[in-house]
């Protein structure tokens, strides 16, 4: 990957800080209005802080990132109930984006919300995980952080499909590792193929399954050949990226239903009205028809830019 290459090209030239930095760069953020009478704030304060430095500052990858090519991404925990002392509902909403080679802008990797997120959390419990014993001997308190690594490892599996073909599957495999040895009880759910068609066994099903070998091709054409070379050849970036979608479109047809597409075009539109909205008549007749099929979501927005 050349943002990588990069990366190692100006090893002597970092800091040791920098070095030190690991892949993500991320924000976590509880919500937790809803039980603010029933638990000690000072309970969530350590949690959050707890949970941030678990995902900044974990080494998930062996290569080195520069402070430029971390990924950015938010996770935003909205405590919705208290189950029993210590053990919470919640919901996860997870973005994350990419940098654009040569450009001060970033590009959507991942917007989603997981709604099956129970864990145990008490004052002073450690945040742990270890891909190799994922259930550990507490299943609630083993959930927070399993679902946590799963999403740091979709999130570099992403990333890395974004910049070499393929690139991603050692990461995607992990969080299938993951999924495979998940932690399984009372409450917990989201791990199971029949726990609902939205869940993290059917996303990642998706990303690592035969039938979907072409999405990670459209993600490499998408921000490799499209994106990142926005800044030095944007008419051959611009046919990149409506190639991707049209690409996208196709699979969509062989996989009707997937909660993968969805996923991909998530937070799309801002982005996509930017780069088409003074594209010729024939590429927004195309767009329309592409995007009337892979996010009818926000067509009527497409609608105002596209007809």
């Amino acid at each position: 990957m050349f943002l990588k290459q990069i990366g190692i090209i100006l090893f002597c030239f970092c800091t040791f800080q920098h070095l030190k930095g690991q892949e993500i760069a991320s924000v976590v953020s509880l919500q937790t209005n809803k039980v603010d009478n029933q638990v000690d704030p000072k309970i969530f304060t350590q949690l959050q802080s707890q949970l941030k430095d678990f995902i900044n500052q974990r080494k998930w990858t062996s290569d080195i990132f520069t402070q430029e090519e971390k990924v950015d991404c938010s996770f935003f925990i909205t405590i919705e109930s208290v189950v029993a002392p210590g053990v919470y509902n919640a919901k996860l909403s997870i973005v994350a984006n990419r940098p654009v080679y040569r450009a001060n802008y970033t590009t959507p990797l991942l917007n989603m919300q997981d709604a099956n997120f129970t864990f145990k959390y008490q004052l002073g419990q450690p945040i742990e995980f270890n891909e190799n014993n994922v259930a550990r001997t507490d299943a609630l308190e083993a959930n927070l952080t399993a679902t946590l690594a799963y999403y740091v490892y979709i999130i570099l599996g992403l990333d890395y499909d974004s910049f070499s073909k393929n690139g991603g599957a050692p990461y995607f495999n992990k969080a299938l590792n993951v999924v495979y040895n998940a932690p399984d009880g009372s409450g917990i759910s989201g791990w199971k193929s029949y726990d609902g068609q939205r869940n993290r066994f059917v996303f990642i099903d998706n990303l690592t399954k035969s039938g979907f070998d072409k999405l990670h091709e459209i993600s490499f054409n998408y921000y490799r050949k499209g994106m990142d070379q926005m800044a030095e050849q944007p008419e051959q970036a611009k046919v990149a990226i409506l190639n991707a979608l049209m690409s996208l479109q196709e699979l969509n047809e062989d996989n009707v239903n997937s909660m993968v597409i969805p996923i991909f075009m998530q937070g799309r539109v801002t982005e996509l009205i930017g780069l088409f909205s003074n594209a010729d008549r024939p590429t927004k007749k195309q767009l329309m028809t592409t995007l009337s099929a892979i996010d009818i979501t926000n067509i009527n927005k497409y609608k105002t830019y596209f007809e």
